[in-house]
């Protein structure tokens, strides 16, 4: 919830500073055009300065939130507790009762510590000592070392001072105590608002483990060979998807008995995401390449079909008139009409099925692989290498950005006419 609250509190500061700046520069918004078109010929381009400061956002949370080294320290979230605390702990046993205190010490978990030397004291309940990680909590088993162990009757009643039942927690300083249903303090350190390093490891972290691998490899592959075989399985899929696709939503498009004959069937397989197809690919093609392979296929394949078909469907019947009547025949207008026209939709169709073949690629690879982007991960979560899982999910983001990228550049070049009728 707080870096929830802390993200929308940045995009409200920064949309209020980066448009008074913007219009203090003469540039205005769709608004105040007279005419808008929407669409990706839009009057409404991104925003370059909250592009930017959005991906500044999102790392300075992390910063912010892992307590990373790049940041000045009055930046970082209140961490998890360290050092030396106590609490008093009110034993009773045979109607008496007596007072003990817990010394602790919490260090952080890549430097284990051994609990502190203190004195017993006097009474029938002795002081105690236990040493915990951050972010873990301990049992405290106060009745080891006192004259009435539990089993004879003896009792935990109070926490520095303060009445507690089993199963009840008492605040103290630098962290709570929870008395266990069994009778047995439980000291759980402060947490702070910081995510552990097993979960989230700071920035600085993910990129030194990046240039490690990038220099000694993982798993006898080098970082480029692992993204490599990723892309190789994603364009060769992709391919092989849209040269029987593409013909066959042109066929669909343009003749009712394929449309009738084929229809129920991309519509039927459209909406099953690739995912679900993994079991049965394995059980007809096994789990090698060709397995993987067919799977981006089926990815692209529906995709591309109803990309091609509606690029079809959506070519104006005016312009097909106009080229008859210029006394053009069935190829020219297929060549100079239906083809131009109908890309649009293609090139839209093949930017979504890149993106779901290289989400796909990473799940199949899931599965049996010695290398790939997704095995990387796969095998990393299995050994709680989190910095290699962010590592891999950053590089995949990249990768695919950039993918969709070059799609959009050579969309462009390729068909300039795309949203100008």
């Amino acid at each position: 919830m707080i870096p929830l609250l802390m993200y929308i509190l940045i995009f409200v500061a920064a949309f209020f500073i980066v448009t008074k700046v913007v219009r203090g520069a003469g540039i205005s918004d769709y608004t105040s055009l007279k005419t808008v078109t929407f669409g990706d010929e839009s009057a409404v381009r991104p925003n370059r300065a909250a592009g930017i400061i959005s991906i500044l956002t999102i790392f300075l949370m992390w910063g912010v939130f892992t307590g990373s080294t790049l940041l000045p320290g009055f930046l970082h979230a209140p961490g998890p507790f360290k050092g030396d605390t106590t609490f008093t702990y009110t034993a009773q046993a045979d109607g008496a009762t007596d007072d003990a205190t817990v010394s602790i010490v919490v260090f952080p978990r890549e430097e284990p510590t051994e609990a502190p030397e203190v004195d017993p004291g006097d009474g029938f309940a002795k002081n105690d000592s236990v040493a915990i990680a951050q972010w873990r909590s301990g049992l405290v088993r106060v009745d080891g070392n006192d004259d009435i162990k539990k089993s004879e009757g003896a009792q935990v009643i109070a926490i520095n001072g303060q009445r507690i039942a089993p199963g009840e927690t008492v605040s103290v300083e630098n962290g709570t105590v929870t008395l266990s249903d069994k009778g047995t303090p439980n000291f759980a350190p402060t947490r702070g608002w910081q995510m552990e390093p097993l979960y989230l490891p700071a920035p600085e972290e993910v990129f030194t483990r990046t240039l490690q691998i990038a220099s000694e490899g993982f798993r006898n592959f080098t970082l480029l060979e692992h993204l490599g075989f990723s892309l190789f399985r994603v364009v060769l899929g992709f391919l092989l998807g849209a040269l029987v696709g593409i013909p066959l939503g042109y066929a669909m498009g343009l003749s009712d008995w394929f449309r009738g004959w084929f229809d129920p069937i991309v519509e039927f397989m459209r909406p099953v995401p690739p995912l679900a197809l993994i079991p049965l690919v394995i059980i007809w093609a096994g789990i090698g390449e060709a397995g993987k392979i067919i799977l981006l296929f089926l990815a692209a394949l529906w995709i591309m079909a109803i990309a091609a078909r509606s690029g079809v469907s959506g070519v104006k019947i005016s312009k097909v008139h106009a080229a008859y009547s210029l006394g053009a025949s069935k190829w020219q207008i297929m060549r100079h009409v239906i083809v131009p026209n109908s890309l649009p939709e293609i090139f839209t169709g093949a930017r979504v099925a890149m993106g779901v073949c290289w989400g796909t690629v990473v799940a199949a690879e899931l599965v049996a692989a010695e290398q790939g982007a997704g095995m990387m991960i796969m095998t990393a979560s299995k050994f709680q290498n989190t910095d290699i899982v962010i590592m891999g999910i950053i590089l995949i983001g990249v990768i695919g950005f950039g993918i969709d990228m070059l799609m959009r550049w050579a969309e462009r070049i390729l068909v300039p006419w795309k949203g100008k009728g």
